[in-house]
């Protein structure tokens, strides 16, 4: 591998900035120092610029396999590490949905052969593949998904027997997606009597309600504290839902732990107007006050990461009526510079986006030697220029569908280079595609 140097950078780490030189060598961070230097080294010069470890993704959806015509594992972990996103853990809900040990092996194969990020995968759960759920290695599977809500795909888990099977016997992190089944097909069902086919963008969040996602997230809190599982709750849209966690605990002791994406934190009810179907998610973008209590949850650590949920769909899925367009977007490029752009507007610091997207992450699922700017660990790392501005386009943009909810916008902030595992994977709109990323690993 390439032995790099780069220079005088404000390393952002540990709830702390510094100016420093960093030597990566063999795909690690083998020096952090003042004028370092080394024979060979490739220098770049990052004086005025931010080193944050790279983003590390919990929830991402890149439909590979049965859903290619979409996304794949190669376009988007491209269109990732441009967006400073170095690993990611992605979802089961695939086709086949990866509710087997053979199919779970499937797309680490995959991943081994196409991905330019760090990858895992996670086990799916129904309610009918509990022996197989049991058989997933704690070391080398992020987790364990259980829909709890069906959201995209058809992989609902409803059985009430099934749940408390699930999480009672759980070898490792049970991560779950929640909104209340029942609740949402009443809503539905009183806004179809009041408007027909007629029903709108705007009643998405009404239909899938903050009711919805508190109803199920409570029963989640309380499985999971009967059985003492580790559970971690996905893409929290309201500000009910924080009253559930607790930020006293440290984080590494936490047995419930809960996540915020970056729509949640960017949009809410009002962009319906201008945004339509392009920012339909389940669970939904809510309302102003959701929107700020997620943000002061992230804040005051009653939430403890942030990832993406990105889940494309093509421009024409999208752009079809709103009862027939499928929920979800791509956002794995554009994530970490809406969050740059969120410091910038005084909304959230440096230090606490590094830790709410890699350090946390880290802690949360235990993963090995990622996530901080030490020495000895695997330089996953993303240099950024906070005053580079442009704006996104679909002549821009990486992913495979072509477009994204945040088409026409300017961010202040660029990212120039990512690493993954210390290989240069992309450098100011360019990429190394001859060197794979590395299967996560995690100390369990």
């Amino acid at each position: 591998m390439n032995t790099y140097l780069i220079k005088a950078a404000t390393i952002v780490n540990e709830g702390q900035k510094i100016v420093a030189d960093v030597l990566i060598k063999d795909g690690l961070i083998a020096k952090i120092g003042q004028n370092l230097s080394e024979t060979g080294a490739q220098e770049i010069n990052a004086e005025g610029q931010y080193l944050l470890p790279g983003m590390i993704d919990d929830q991402v959806h890149f439909r590979e396999p049965g859903l290619t015509h979409k996304a794949d594992i190669f376009t988007e972990s491209m269109a990732a590490v441009a967006g400073g996103i170095t690993s990611f853990m992605e979802m089961p809900n695939t086709v086949p949905n990866t509710l087997t040990q053979d199919l779970l092996a499937d797309k680490y194969e995959i991943a081994a052969q196409t991905s330019l990020a760090n990858y895992s995968f996670y086990m799916g759960a129904s309610n009918d593949n509990i022996e197989e759920v049991l058989k997933t290695d704690p070391k080398n599977v992020c987790g364990i998904k259980v829909f709890m809500g069906s959201s995209t795909g058809n992989m609902l888990v409803d059985n009430e027997k099934t749940l408390e099977n699930i999480f009672s016997k759980a070898p490792i992190l049970v991560a779950t997606h929640c909104e209340d089944e029942a609740t949402i097909r009443h809503n539905l069902a009183e806004f179809k009597a009041k408007y027909g086919e007629e029903l709108t963008i705007e009643m998405h969040p009404l239909i899938r309600s903050a009711e919805a996602c508190y109803k199920s997230s409570s029963l989640a809190v309380e499985l999971a504290k009967t059985y003492q599982t580790r559970l971690h709750i996905l893409h929290i849209s309201t500000a009910k839902e924080i009253t559930l966690f607790d930020n006293i605990t440290p984080l590494k002791d936490k047995k419930i732990t809960a996540e915020a994406c970056v729509h949640h934190l960017w949009f809410n009810d009002k962009d319906y107007a201008s945004r339509g179907n392009f920012i339909k998610w389940n669970p939904a973008v809510k309302t102003e006050d959701d929107q700020n209590g997620v943000l002061k949850g992230v804040l005051e650590n009653y939430i403890d990461v942030i990832a993406t949920d990105h889940a494309p769909h093509t421009l024409a899925e999208k752009q079809q009526p709103y009862s027939q367009a499928p929920s979800g977007g791509p956002l794995v490029q554009h994530a970490l510079p809406a969050l740059l752009e969120m410091h910038l507007q005084g909304k959230i610091s440096l230090e606490r986006i590094a830790e709410k997207t890699a350090h946390n992450l880290a802690i949360c699922f235990d993963i090995e030697k990622r996530g901080f700017i030490r020495e000895g660990y695997w330089a996953d790392l993303v240099l950024v220029n906070l005053n580079d501005p442009w704006r996104v386009t679909k002549l821009n943009n990486f992913y495979k569908c072509g477009w994204s909810p945040f088409d026409g916008d300017t961010f202040q902030a660029s990212i120039t280079h990512t690493f993954v595992s210390g290989n240069l994977a992309y450098q100011n709109g360019k990429f190394t595609t001859d060197q794979i990323g590395k299967r996560l690993t995690f100390a369990r």
